[in-house]
């Protein structure tokens, strides 16, 4: 039987991966700019739903909620940035980075530890992500230093939601996310020429801030209810997103080890999350 957080995190695999898709969609619009009205959309749904449940703000751990938001928006900004620079499939392969970094430092910061065995694991999906990756001529160094600080940023943040689980609802932690990324994304903007949206832009980028929103509420949830080193990994099936909307909305083309590649990482995957449910039986076992 599937897990709540397994399956919040496999329901925010895939709003991220129509997010992705969106953002892509609007290449002529600055990277920042994207992430400005982004942020924006996210924080009036966030505050109309967190005044619908009527959850007390401003929270309990300020801090903690303020780092969270700070450091997703600084992986949010560059994300969105690899993301108009790079195939899809390759921008995200370079997100995916972030479980191995989530992971590593939950050892320090959240005092999770990782079983030899989920670093074999992990190994195998993301040697599935460099299949399908490859050798990409497209992708310049500058962008996948980018991608990799978006990664890194993207790690710390997550811990910070693992850090909140005892005191923050979840819809708190997701409504801080956009109050800190508007006024950051406020200042970038300061050094980057705005671009007017036109006609369906604008659709673009309501869809890009409701799929963020959901898909950040699902990954929340998810990293509330399980152990980051069981959940971290399943971010990597967004894989096939990327590949599937790379291909038939951006006519981008990969070579045959991408297929044996998205295999090699559903199997990693699924290997972890059997050897945790199976360590765990035998725990309760008192094996």
């Amino acid at each position: 039987m599937i897990s709540p957080g397994v399956r919040y995190m496999l329901l925010a695999t895939f709003f991220f991966g129509l997010m992705n898709a969106a953002v892509k969609l609007l290449g002529h619009l600055p990277a920042v700019e994207i992430a400005l009205l982004r942020s924006a959309v996210s924080l009036v749904l966030a505050l109309g739903i967190v005044r619908y449940y009527h959850i007390p703000l401003p929270g309990n751990n300020q801090k903690a909620l303020l780092l969270r938001g700070f450091f997703g928006s600084s992986a949010l900004v560059l994300y969105f940035i690899t993301l108009q620079k790079m195939p899809l499939a390759s921008a995200v392969t370079l997100q995916y980075l972030s479980p191995v970094f989530t992971a590593v430092m939950g050892i320090f910061l959240v005092k999770e530890a990782v079983k030899p065995w989920q670093w074999v694991f992990f190994g195998i999906s993301f040697g599935g992500v460099l299949m399908v990756q490859g050798y990409d001529h497209r992708v310049e160094t500058t962008y996948v230093l980018l991608g990799v600080a978006s990664a890194l940023f993207s790690g710390l943040a997550y811990n910070m939601i693992r850090q909140l689980k005892q005191t923050e609802h979840p819809l708190v932690i997701t409504f801080y996310f956009p109050l800190v990324s508007v006024p950051v994304t406020l200042l970038l903007m300061s050094s980057v020429a705005w671009v007017m949206p036109v006609g369906t832009d604008w659709l673009v980028l309501v869809f890009i801030g409701v799929t963020a929103q959901v898909a950040q509420y699902f990954m929340t949830r998810s990293y509330q209810s399980e152990e980051l080193s069981k959940v971290v990994g399943l971010k990597y099936v967004g894989i096939i997103y990327a590949l599937g909307f790379g291909y038939f909305l951006f006519g981008e083309s990969f070579s045959v080890a991408a297929h044996v590649g998205m295999l090699v990482v559903l199997a990693g995957v699924i290997l972890n999350i059997w050897y945790k449910h199976a360590r765990h039986g035998a725990i309760t076992r008192g094996d």
